[in-house]
């Protein structure tokens, strides 16, 4: 039930990293990467869940009061995301053409996944999904809009959202599925639990399902994939650490 919870748990676990250590800004050396911290004015947290091709970047930030908001940063410039009526919104994709996806809780606390496209908000809501509601995690440069939903007894199932019609995704065998990312070829990556409760990492292209399990760990997550194929993840050790890693398509 990892994924679940994927979004307030980062958002509690940054909260606490913030809480008990300083932020530490990279210097830049010669010919070496760059670090550039992100803070949205006046917020006391900021996360960065997702970057265009054009560099837009979106996610949440709580403001001084503790209001969860979403954000797009674009050429220097933050813009606050709030789905009117909304008492949480997050931001959680955006692709190449400034679309932006993501979930926002309502007054009663259940969640909606979102598209806001050209200033205007649509809610997706799969039909007949469970308590936990539909979860939107990103679309690509077509407007396929992947996520997750969990059924009226528990289980999770992926989603695809393609030129108006749902389809469930669900890896062969798993107990559940999370769809997390996909590329503009329509390759997805996510996450599934067998029945012993192990997660794996998994990419599905042209219809087949990839099991992603990096040597030696306990569980892999798949969480991110490019137009060409290479992935990236997390995983936990046999010590109980986690890492992230590269799968690269050579």
């Amino acid at each position: 039930m990892k994924k679940l919870s994927i979004t307030f748990g980062k958002i509690l676990l940054v909260l606490a990293c913030f809480a008990l250590s300083p932020v530490v800004k990279a210097a830049r050396q010669p010919g070496q990467p760059a670090f550039t911290q992100i803070d949205v004015p006046g917020a006391i947290l900021t996360i960065a869940n997702s970057i265009n091709e054009g560099g837009d970047i979106v996610g949440p930030y709580f403001d001084g009061d503790g209001n969860g908001h979403g954000y797009v940063l674009n050429s220097g410039a933050f813009i606050t995301i709030d789905v009117p009526g909304a008492v949480f919104t997050i931001a959680n994709g955006i692709n190449a053409g400034g679309d932006i996806v993501g979930d926002y809780f309502d007054s009663n606390g259940l969640r909606h996944g979102y598209l806001l496209r050209n200033g205007v908000f649509t809610t997706i809501d799969l039909p007949g999904a469970g308590p936990f509601g539909t979860d939107v995690e990103s679309i690509n440069s077509q407007g396929n809009i992947i996520g997750f939903y969990q059924d009226s007894i528990g289980n999770a199932h992926g989603l695809l959202l393609s030129r108006g019609i749902f389809r469930t995704i669900d890896v062969p065998g798993a107990t559940q599925t999370f769809t997390i990312n996909l590329n503009s070829r329509g390759d997805i990556v996510g996450t599934s639990v067998d029945s012993g409760n192990n997660s794996h990492g998994f990419v599905l292209s042209r219809g087949r399902s990839i099991a992603i399990d990096v040597p030696g760990a306990v569980s892999t997550d798949a969480n991110g994939i490019n137009p060409q194929g290479d992935i990236v993840g997390d995983y936990t050790d046999s010590s109980g650490s986690e890492h992230g890693y590269l799968l690269s398509n050579e």
